[in-house]
């Protein structure tokens, strides 16, 4: 007679919470030291004392801006979601779903991103105007500072004067963002206070919630906001993390590639905003999201009941 094989049971969420937050720490604190380490065999020390602001009258080192950058990605957001599952006793291909989806799903989700964009435009211009009652005005300067520094930094990693540059930036804000914050913010922490709240809507949200606040770009807020959320229904409708990764690889490898377009047209690289949309273009955009969006939910939907 075979003994029944029983899975372990997880650790309640607030434990996985906990260890999240251990394992970012420690996972920042690794890589960061890696990063310096690394920083100053290929550059030199000049290149740390411009990250760590030691001496003002040093130029941003872009190159070893790259290199930090990758480095808190992996340490602050991928080691803690991976870290979890390996605590869990669970193989990450199963704990966070990593099936390769069929290619149609793929093309839908394409699709899906392709036409929200404009409506996504149109919150961001909306988010940019936000102006905070007179006794905020403190908090606002403070939010408007952050944000003219983030646009600045930004700025200078998306220069490129050749496709190597390209394809480096292509890595380093498309590809290495959109698998390390997937993997945390609907892998990890939508999963677990899915577990936590039994409520998806509210789990959804709360996981965007947190996305997009941790990038402390409070002008950028409310479509980042959406972006999350809609990363994270696709993520829980799918049941597929790798969907939610070409998604956000989507948004963020478009931005890179206008800003190489501009450069390369000798155009300033922020020249799309001063681009337009007729309204209609606007409604047309929400109409076409909401209702790709829940044609991606009835198909996915449909899927699990016929393999049940």
């Amino acid at each position: 007679m075979q003994p029944i094989q029983t899975t372990n049971k997880e650790n309640s969420p607030y434990v996985q919470l906990l260890l999240l937050g251990i394992y970012a720490l420690v996972g920042l604190i690794v890589f960061a030291l890696v990063a310096f380490a690394l920083i100053f065999l290929v550059y030199d020390f000049d290149a740390v004392q411009s990250l760590v602001g030691v001496n003002p009258n040093l130029k941003m080192h872009i190159g070893a801006m790259k290199i930090i950058l990758t480095a808190q990605q992996l340490g602050l957001f991928l080691t803690p979601a991976l870290l979890l599952a390996i605590t869990e006793g669970r193989k990450p291909h199963r704990f966070y779903g990593m099936a390769l989806p069929k290619p149609q799903l793929m093309l839908l989700v394409f699709m899906l991103m392709a036409c929200a964009m404009p409506a996504m435009g149109f919150v961001n211009e909306l988010n940019q105007k936000m102006v905070l009652p007179d006794f905020l005005k403190g908090i606002q300067a403070w939010m408007k500072r952050l944000e003219d520094e983030g646009e600045k930094t930004t700025i200078a990693l998306l220069k490129m004067t050749s496709f190597g540059a390209y394809l480096i930036n292509l890595f380093v804000v498309a590809i290495v963002p959109a698998i390390c914050e997937e993997f945390i913010f609907r892998g990890a922490l939508q999963r677990t206070f899915l577990r936590w709240i039994k409520n998806p809507h509210v789990a959804i949200w709360t996981s965007a919630f947190i996305f997009s606040t941790i990038h402390f770009q409070f002008f950028g807020f409310f479509p980042r906001l959406l972006l999350g959320a809609g990363f994270g229904y696709i993520y829980f409708w799918t049941k597929s993390i790798w969907c939610t990764i070409f998604a956000h690889f989507l948004n963020n490898g478009f931005a890179v590639t206008m800003a190489w377009y501009f450069q390369r047209n000798n155009l300033p690289i922020n020249q799309d905003e001063g681009m337009t949309t007729p309204w209609y273009g606007y409604v047309i955009s929400a109409i076409l999201t909401i209702a790709l969006l829940k044609f991606l939910k009835d198909g996915t939907t449909k899927q699990v009941e016929q393999e049940h």
